[in-house]
C-alpha cells in the first residue's frame, strides 16, 4: 500500500533568481514536498529504516536549495524532485515538489508564484 508523506511550507532563505539583486540580497522560498512510498514494511514493523525519514528529507531539501543558485524556479524544482525521488536509495515510488516564491519581483499585487513538478519511478 502506498503511503503519502508531506512536508508543507518548508522555508528556505536562498539566492535564486534572474536579477542580480535577487542573487545578492536573497529571499525566502517555500517548498512543499510530497513523496509516496511502499509503506507496509514500515507501518507493520514500526521501522523507520523502511520509509522516508521526513526530518532527513527536509534537511537535504534545505541544503540543496541553499546551494548553487539558479535563474529559474523550474530548475530548482526539478533539482529538488530528483533529490526526493532518489532519497536514501530511491525508496520513493513517486514525488511532487512545489517551490513558492512569494516575493517575486513583478510589479503587480499577487499572493504567490509557484512551480510544481512531479514524477514517478519507472517500474
Amino acid at each position: 500500500m502506498l503511503h503519502k508523506i508531506q512536508i508543507k511550507g518548508l522555508r528556505v532563505f536562498a539566492h535564486h533568481g534572474v536579477f542580480d539583486f535577487e542573487r545578492q540580497n536573497g529571499q525566502d522560498f517555500y517548498i512543499d514536498a510530497t513523496v509516496w512510498v511502499e509503506g507496509d514494511a514500515a507501518a507493520f514493523g514500526d521501522d523507520l529504516s523502511k520509509t522516508v525519514h521526513y526530518g532527513d528529507l527536509a534537511k537535504g531539501l534545505v541544503e540543496l536549495t541553499k546551494s548553487q543558485p539558479v535563474d529559474l524556479l523550474e530548475t530548482l524544482a526539478q533539482r529538488l524532485l530528483d533529490y526526493t525521488l532518489n532519497f536514501k536509495g530511491g525508496s520513493a515510488v513517486k514525488a511532487k515538489i512545489t517551490v513558492h516564491k512569494p516575493n517575486a519581483p513583478i510589479p503587480y499585487e499577487f499572493d504567490d508564484i509557484t512551480v510544481t513538478v512531479k514524477a514517478k519511478r519507472d517500474a
